[in-house]
Formats: structure tokens, sequence, C-alpha cells
């Protein structure tokens, strides 16, 4: 990438023009764009080359003198792994750099047709130096990733390039290129993502289940008054994972997505207003405004009992069990039983300590052990309940 002038040093004294063109230079083949009224440009740079050209050595600046955001170091492991790990599907969007020195383009063709205007070489000095704008962590994982990889180096990632015309000025292009970015919510990313197993499985389970088939939202995180679903797939997802958490299944996927199956559906059966809702007898809406069971801190705990439960009766007693669940009065004005654990001032509340007093209310109700960190939760809330009241 890099050229030298083979006349840098010749005594002609018509080369004098030519010394002051940088003798050393990177080359970028590109395309040329124009964005309020300013030229960038868009290359393929090599991953191998990626930590040579993109440093970021300003950790030790005052924030009002970086033009980047801190680099997170233990965002990185993470996504070292997520390329070392999927190295024929991962993805990577494109690395946004401003170039604080005189660039130069040139086309790679004498056409005036303004598509081939376009495409060209873009000359940078090697004195001049990239500040990313866009993808610092990207750059810093890659780097990782290719101590372990180093095939990846011979890979490519897109670089759009701008001119930088000082500090504020590249302040300014973070900001607006994170002004308007929103990260998916959990559902979609759960809907959309194919390498996760319990992602893949709670898909399956829901395509899979009568009781769950058309009464899932697959894409909101949350579920409006009077929408016609009753549980959300992020809800489904976070309580199918309570649900298999350790149990013995020899990592076998389709073992796993059975028994997920054969339990949610033999629980459904001893929730009454599941069932009316899915044969349109009953509202959802009116489901979720009255009872405890249909959101997520109940489904979570119902999955931590369920755990309990399989263990306790890996023979499959757990399904007889699962009758007496019938029994527990899961109307959310009794507040009697509810309030300080599927409930917060009569509001739900889905923390992981909601979640727990929940699953426990679940399991004491069925006659099954608590764990020790189910027993200290329950002791700390038998405590604040019988405090005196001042």
């Amino acid at each position: 990438m890099a050229s030298t002038d083979p006349l840098e040093n010749s005594p002609n004294p018509n080369t004098e023009a030519r010394r002051k063109t940088p003798a050393f230079e990177y080359v970028f083949p590109v395309i040329r764009g124009i964005q309020a009224h300013r030229e960038y440009y868009v290359s393929m740079c090599p991953i191998r080359l990626l930590s040579r050209l993109f440093t970021f050595d300003e950790e030790e600046l005052v924030p009002t003198l970086r033009a980047q955001r801190q680099l997170s170091r233990g965002r990185l492991p993470e996504m070292c792994r997520y390329v070392t790990d999927n190295p024929e599907s991962y993805v990577f969007s494109a690395i946004t750099a401003s170039v604080d020195a005189e660039v130069k383009f040139e086309q790679l063709v004498s056409d005036t047709h303004a598509e081939a205007s376009r495409m060209g070489l873009l000359r940078i000095p090697m004195s001049g130096r990239f500040i990313i704008n866009d993808g610092q962590h990207r750059c810093s994982a890659i780097d990782l990733a290719l101590r372990e990889r180093p095939e990846l180096g011979d890979e490519s990632i897109a670089v759009v390039f701008f001119r930088d015309v000082g500090l504020e000025r590249c302040q300014q292009i973070f900001a607006d290129l994170n002004r308007y970015a929103i990260r998916p919510s959990k559902a979609l990313g759960i809907l959309y993502d194919n390498r996760d197993e319990a992602a893949r499985l709670a898909k399956s389970l829901i395509a899979r289940s009568i009781i769950f088939r058309d009464v899932v939202e697959l894409e909101k995180p949350t579920l409006a008054v009077r929408s016609r679903r009753l549980f959300t797939l992020s809800s489904i997802y976070m309580a199918t994972q309570q649900l298999l958490t350790g149990l013995d299944i020899n990592n076998d996927a389709q073992k796993a997505a059975d028994l997920a199956l054969s339990f949610w559906e033999e629980l459904a059966k001893q929730m009454r207003e599941w069932e009316r809702v899915w044969r349109g007898d009953l509202l959802a809406g009116e489901v979720r405004t009255d009872f405890i069971h249909a959101h997520a801190v109940a489904l979570e705990a119902l999955g931590r009992a369920g755990n309990t439960l399989i263990r306790q009766y890996p023979g499959g007693e757990w399904t007889e069990k699962l009758v007496y669940l019938r029994d527990i009065d899961w109307k959310r004005s009794n507040a009697g039983l509810w309030e300080g654990r599927a409930m917060v001032g009569g509001r739900m509340s889905k923390n992981s300590q909601n979640v727990i007093l929940t699953g426990n209310a679940i399991k004491i109700h069925l006659g099954l052990p608590l764990s020790p960190e189910e027993r200290d939760a329950e002791n700390a809330f038998q405590r604040g309940r019988n405090a005196p009241k001042e």
C-alpha cells in the first residue's frame, strides 16, 4: 500500500516540483462521494492492516480534547469471540475515519461519465493521522481475533474516509454518526439470531406449541394494553432458559426442545385463562390486567420452579405435580401473596429478586425445596414483611 518516489534523491532539477509530493504514502482504491458539499471516500481495507493504520492513543486526554469515546476493553473479548467462533459468517459494518492530511484523489479513467469519475485512487501521505469516528471497538476486536486466526488477515472491511478539518469537526462526526443509533430490542435480537441455541429453541417452541403459536409477540419487547398477544418472545426465551439450566440433557438440542415443549404444554393445561385466550373466549389484555401468570416475572418464576420439579421427579412424575398450580390464586388483587414478590406498590416488577421470590411462592406451594440463594431471599422477604411498622 505504501509507495516511494524513485526520483526523490535525483539531482535532476526537473524533479524539484516532485519534492513537494510525499515520498511515502498510502494508496487506497476508492469510490468518491459527496455529503453536505464535502467529498468523502469509501474503500476496502485488508483486515491485517487495521492495527497499523488506526491507532487509538487518546485515552489519557480529557474528554473535551478527544474525538471518540474511551475504549471499553471489557467489550473486546466477546466481540473477538464473535469473529473467531464464526469465521464463515461474521459481519462487521464499515469503519468511519477522518484523515488529518492533504489527500489527493486520482480518477482511474479520464471518462467524464459521472459514474466512472467516482472511481479512483486516494493518496494519503504517511505523515497523516487517521482518527476513528466510528468503529474503534471493531478495530480492536479484529486485532485480537487475528492473533488466534491469522488467516482472517486477507479478508477486508469497508472504510469510509472523511477529510479532517479539526477536532471540532471530528467530534461532530462522532456525535452525528451516533445520534440516531438505536439498539434493537432484545425480542428482535432473539428473533433474528440463528446462532444462539437458546434463541433457536425458543422460536421452535413457539412454532410447535399449540398454546403459544398465536399468542406470542415476536418483535416488540412489551405488550400494549390492547394487544391480542399474551406473551413476548423475550419472556418465553428467558423462562425457557430458567427451565433448562443445568438439566442433564447431554447437550442434546432436540431433547431439550422436546422437554421444554412438554413442560409448557402441560403447564398451560393448568392455566385456564391461557387456553381461553387461545380459543378466543377471553381478551389477552384482560388476562394481563387481572392475573400475574401472563407476565414475564411469573413465566421466569414458573421456569425456575419447573427446573426444580424436573430435577426432583426425573422419571416424568413432575407432570402430575403441575396440577396443583390450579390451586394458586394468580389474581393481581391477591396482594397478600404477590405484593413484594411479583409486584411492588401494586405494579408488576421483573428484577432478579422478584423472579426469585415469585418462584419461591410457587415452589413452596408445590412442596419443592428452596436453594440456599432462594432461602436467603425468602428469609429476608419475611423479615421485611414482619418488621414492625413505624
